[in-house]
C-alpha cells in the first residue's frame, strides 16, 4: 500500500458491526491514540522495516523520502479504523488493489506490510502492546490485505496504461491544462479519476479526473492548479512539455448520473473539482433528454471560476443544466451567489429526490457534506470521492 490512498466513500447508514469486530475496533483505535504523538518515530521504524523484510519494495517510493512524509502510515491506520464499516471499505479496498497493481506489488509486499506496520506500534506501545491488541490490528490488515489481493488478482485489465502530452496551455500564472493522447484505451467513466506520474516527479502518484467524457481518439484532458507546496502540480503547470509521457493507474471513483433513476442531480464543484462534473455534463450532452442537473461552481473569487464561460455556453443549449456561480469574496456575479459553497447550497433545503454529487478539496467536501447533512439531506443520496490533491 503506497502512495495516497482515497478515503472511503460513505454511501448510507452503516450496518451494525459484530459486537467481535467493533470491540477489535476500539482496541485498533485506543492503542493508536497512544502512538500518535510519536508518528514520526512510528514512520521511521516502519520504512526501515519495510525494506529490510522486502528491499523490492523501496522503488514504489519516490527518492525523496522526505516527500512521503507520514502519508502512508497515516493512510495504513485510517484504513484500519474502518474494518467495522464494510460496506464503505470493502469497495474502497477492492478499488487500491487494482491500483496498486501498477507497482508490481505482489502478495509477499502485504506481508511485509503488515509485519512492519505491527512491529512499529509494537515498539512504540512498548507495555500497552499487549497480545489483545497485536491480535485486533493482525485481524483488521489481514481483512484489508486479502481484499486488495483478491481485486487485484481478478482484473484483467492492463496494471498501468501510458499517453504522451499533445497540449499544455497555462489558463492562469498557477492553473494549466493538459491534453494527453494514450497509447490505448483506458476505460475510464465520466466522473472517475486516475493514479497519475509524471516525468518531472517519478514514484510521486496524483490523482486527477478527467475533464472530458470518454472522445473517439481516446484523449484525456486535465486541469491543474499549481497549489502551495505541492510538488507534482507546481511541476506540471510549470514544467509539461509536449512529448512528456505521463503514467496511468486504473480507473477509480463512484461519480456518475443514473440517467435511468428518476431522480434530478445536483453538483456541488469547488476549483479544479468542476473537471469531473465536466465530463459527466459532457456525456450528457449527447442526450436530448436528461435529469434536471443544477450545478453549484464556487471558489475564493470570480478568477477562480475559470470554466465559468464554457459552462454557461453549455447550460444555454441544454434547458436541463442550470449553473449557479458562487464566490466567496469579492463582487457578486450576474446570477450568482456570494458565500461558501456549504452556505449557499444549504440555503436552497435539503434537495429531497436529488441524487447529490460533492468534488473539490477534501476541506470543501467535509464542509460542504456536513453542513448538507445538518439542513436534512440523507446520507446515501450524497456521492463524493476525496482524494489526495496533492
Amino acid at each position: 500500500m503506497t502512495a495516497d490512498p482515497v478515503s472511503p466513500v460513505p454511501r448510507s447508514v452503516h450496518r451494525e458491526a459484530p459486537p467481535a469486530v467493533t470491540a477489535m475496533v476500539r482496541l485498533i483505535r485506543d492503542s493508536w491514540v497512544k502512538a500518535e504523538p510519536y508518528l514520526p518515530e512510528v514512520t521511521q521504524f516502519f520504512y526501515g522495516m519495510l525494506f529490510t523484510l522486502a528491499p523490492a519494495t523501496r522503488d514504489f517510493f519516490p527518492i525523496n523520502m522526505e516527500v512521503q512524509r507520514n502519508r502512508m502510515v497515516r493512510a495504513l491506520v485510517h484504513v484500519v479504523q474502518m474494518v467495522d464499516q464494510p460496506d464503505d471499505l470493502v469497495p474502497f479496498l477492492r478499488q487500491l488493489g487494482r491500483d496498486h497493481r501498477k507497482f508490481g506489488v505482489v502478495p509477499n509486499h502485504y506481508e511485509a506490510v503488515g509485519t512492519a506496520l505491527l512491529a512499529a506500534m509494537k515498539t512504540q506501545l512498548g507495555p500497552d502492546w499487549t497480545e489483545e491488541v497485536e491480535r485486533a490490528w493482525a485481524e483488521a490488515f489481514t481483512i484489508i490485505a486479502r481484499q486488495m489481493q483478491e481485486a487485484a488478482a481478478t482484473d484483467t485489465n492492463p496494471p498501468n496504461w501510458s499517453a504522451r502530452v499533445a497540449e499544455h496551455r497555462r489558463l492562469s500564472w498557477d492553473l494549466a491544462m493538459v491534453r494527453l493522447e494514450p497509447d490505448q484505451h483506458i476505460p475510464f467513466r465520466p466522473g472517475q479519476y486516475l493514479s497519475v506520474e509524471v516525468p518531472q516527479r517519478p514514484r510521486l502518484w496524483r490523482y486527477l479526473s478527467p475533464a472530458n467524457a470518454p472522445r473517439p481518439d481516446g484523449s484525456l484532458e486535465f486541469h491543474i492548479r499549481a497549489i502551495e507546496g505541492g510538488w507534482v502540480s507546481r511541476a506540471i503547470v510549470s514544467h509539461t512539455q509536449a512529448g512528456d509521457v505521463w503514467r496511468f493507474g486504473p480507473p477509480l471513483g463512484t461519480l456518475g448520473v443514473d440517467r435511468e433513476s428518476g431522480r434530478d442531480v445536483l453538483m456541488v464543484a469547488g476549483g479544479t473539482g468542476v473537471a469531473p462534473m465536466q465530463a459527466m455534463l459532457d456525456e450528457l450532452g449527447q442526450w436530448g433528454e436528461n435529469p434536471k442537473v443544477h450545478l453549484f461552481y464556487g471558489g475564493r473569487t470570480r478568477e477562480d471560476l475559470y470554466a465559468l464561460e464554457g459552462l454557461r455556453m453549455v447550460a444555454s443549449c441544454n434547458p436541463w443544466l442550470t449553473v449557479t456561480p458562487v464566490v466567496e469574496n469579492g463582487p457578486g456575479l450576474v446570477g450568482g451567489e456570494q458565500g461558501t459553497l456549504a452556505d449557499v447550497v444549504t440555503r436552497y433545503g435539503a434537495w429531497p429526490g436529488h441524487d447529490v454529487l460533492v468534488s473539490g478539496s477534501p476541506a470543501m467536501i467535509r464542509a460542504t457534506v456536513s453542513r448538507m447533512l445538518v439542513a436534512g439531506t440523507a446520507l446515501d443520496q450524497i456521492r463524493y470521492d476525496p482524494f489526495t490533491i496533492d
